[in-house]
C-alpha cells in the first residue's frame, strides 16, 4: 500500500498563507501519477471532510466549496511523488488536522464520498485570530 506521510503544518496567523506537502512512497508494481490524490481536513469535534483533489490522469482539480476554492490550490508532482496544497488568506475555521489520501485510479469527483485507500497520519493546521 501506498504510503503516505504529510508536513507544513503549524501555527499561523489569520490572513497568512501556508504550504503542505504530501510525500508518498509507491509499492513496487504502481506509479504515482497513476493514484488520485486528495487533502481532507478534520476540525476540533468535526468529522473530517474533503477539501482538494487531484486526478490521476490529466490533473484536474476539484474543490470542497466555496469555503476553500479561490484561496486553496492542490498540484502535484509526478516526478517527486508529491502532491501539495498551496493556502492563501486563511481564517480560524480552517483549523484543522490535514489529511493526505490516494487510492489508484480514483478521480477527484468522488473523493468527497470519503473511502480513500490510503491515508497519511496527518499534520496540524492551527489559524489565530
Amino acid at each position: 500500500q501506498v504510503q503516505l506521510v504529510e508536513s507544513g503544518g503549524g501555527l499561523v496567523q489569520a490572513g497568512d498563507s501556508l504550504r503542505l506537502s504530501c510525500a508518498a512512497s509507491v509499492p513496487s508494481g504502481r506509479t504515482f501519477s497513476n493514484y488520485g490524490m486528495g487533502w481532507f481536513r478534520q476540525a476540533p469535534e468535526k468529522e473530517r471532510e474533503f477539501v482538494a483533489g487531484i486526478s490521476w490522469r490529466n490533473g484536474i482539480t476539484v474543490y470542497a466549496d466555496s469555503s476553500v476554492k479561490g484561496r486553496f490550490t492542490i498540484s502535484r508532482d509526478n516526478a517527486k511523488s508529491t502532491v501539495d496544497l498551496q493556502m492563501h488568506s486563511l481564517k480560524p475555521e480552517d483549523t484543522a488536522v490535514y489529511y493526505c489520501a490516494a487510492e489508484y485510479f480514483r478521480t477527484p469527483e468522488t473523493m468527497g464520498a470519503g473511502g480513500m485507500a490510503a491515508w497519511g497520519k496527518g499534520t496540524l493546521v492551527t489559524v489565530s485570530s
